[in-house]
């Protein structure tokens, strides 16, 4: 019995497991689900316009034209995940007058703390690509065509 207790405490206590493993089993985190909790995470950031590059954005509008279609919340986010680590690259728009690089540590802070929070992964990095910048003017009308 004291064996028995002491390989129990062994599997438990591993100190090269990380949260997700444990004697009881082994939760996997698939790369969609941290893909999506960080697009979340950048989109509630103010000064974030989109993200995306320009064929995802079109894409994506012309998605959202599609009666009962839902947006991509992974659109513009690429991830890898391991068994106790990820790391995160994004494609952002930002609204004009921003400062781009207060906007990338908020991103980060934001990207960060959500995964580490939901997953108990390790967060290695967050690189952020600003590919557009949205300005005012940049506006399309809504005009219905098919009537």
């Amino acid at each position: 019995m004291t064996a028995s207790k002491s390989e129990n405490t062994e599997l438990t206590t591993r100190p090269d497991a990380g949260p997700l493993v444990t004697s009881q089993g082994t939760t996997s985190i698939a790369d969609v689900v941290v893909q999506k909790i960080a697009g979340l995470a950048t989109r509630e950031v103010s000064g974030v316009y989109d993200l995306g590059g320009g064929a995802a954005r079109a894409f994506g509008a012309l998605r959202d034209r599609i009666p009962g279609a839902s947006a991509s919340a992974g659109q513009g986010v690429a991830v890898e995940v391991g068994e106790k680590q990820a790391a995160v690259d994004l494609q952002i728009v930002v609204e004009y007058g921003v400062p781009i690089a207060e906007l990338a540590r908020q991103v980060r802070r934001n990207v960060i703390g959500s995964i580490e929070q939901m997953t108990a992964l390790e967060v290695v990095e967050v690189n952020i690509n600003v590919g557009d910048v949205h300005l005012p003017d940049d506006e399309e009308p809504q005009a219905d065509r098919v009537q």
